[in-house]
């Protein structure tokens, strides 16, 4: 089996275990993850790590995203979106400069989680305790918008618009932000994930046409690459940490031009994180 990545076209109705199941399915292995769920209503980028890529999972994660967003003003639901039951309904009467209320959000800002949502509280996830009706304070997360675009006339008492976003935003609260300023309430109504990292959805595939020749190399999952000294190759391979002057994150490693896997730098020390094997 490769190790690698592939890039999904998320369906809706299906929920990321479900495609990380389907995934392991095809590709008959179980070492399989995601690098951020998708609700079952969303659809778009979702990013599985295959083999031993599954030690990149954490560092996917945090990649930025894109959305295309879809809200409905003048209800609200228990969930945020309209997959939930309505709790509140509001009369519509937005000023004429409504996009520039959007654009307002555009910046680093606190945001509170929803009660659905797979935080863990005491090791139980947040939307377990909303399903019986139990909410509980939730402490706000540092998020940062860095633009919302496209914005939509309204029809219908519907908005649509993109959003490129940090890691950690909820765009169903976000809806529900943006209709409190407008003077209403909201619930979204679709989400189309359209980039996460540098991976887009024209490079996204259906999970039903997934077969092992469409993982992507672990090598082309980084853009940075740094070349190992042959004298210090076995104290990398041994776990030690050798001395260097790059910046921190991950590098693809290579050694006389032959890939290596992948290492990590912090404080100023580099250290293997993924080896691939077969090619030492």
């Amino acid at each position: 089996m490769k190790d690698g990545i592939l890039i999904i076209n998320k369906e809706k109705d299906m929920t990321s275990h479900d495609v990380v199941a389907k995934a392991r399915k095809a590709l008959s292995t179980k070492k399989i993850g995601h690098t951020g769920t998708l609700d079952p209503m969303a659809t778009g980028v979702l990013v599985l790590c295959v083999g031993a890529a599954t030690k990149l999972v954490d560092y996917l994660t945090c990649d930025e995203k894109i959305y295309d967003v879809e809200m409905q003003l003048g209800i609200r639901t228990d969930t945020g979106d309209i997959t939930g039951t309505i709790i509140e309904e509001k009369d519509v009467n937005v000023v004429e400069q409504y996009k520039e209320v959007f654009k307002s959000f555009i910046g680093k800002q606190k945001q509170i989680p929803p009660m659905y949502s797979a935080i863990k509280k005491d090791g139980v996830k947040l939307y377990e305790l909303a399903r019986k009706g139990i909410e509980i304070e939730r402490e706000a997360r540092d998020i940062e918008i860095f633009d919302i675009y496209n914005i939509s006339d309204i029809h219908d008492n519907k908005i649509s618009f993109s959003v490129h976003c940090s890691k950690g935003t909820y765009i169903r609260v976000l809806c529900e932000d943006i209709a409190i300023k407008l003077g209403t309430v909201a619930a979204m109504t679709a989400l189309n994930r359209t980039k996460t990292g540098r991976f887009d959805i024209c490079e996204a595939m259906s999970i039903s046409d997934v077969s092992e020749n469409d993982i992507i190399p672990m090598e082309k999952v980084l853009e940075n690459g740094f070349s190992i000294k042959e004298n210090l190759l076995g104290k990398l391979i041994n776990g030690m940490t050798i001395k260097c002057e790059l910046e921190e994150g991950l590098y693809n490693l290579y050694c006389n031009n032959k890939y290596l896997g992948i290492g990590e730098v912090i404080n100023k020390g580099l250290k293997r994180k993924i080896i691939v094997e077969n090619e030492i």
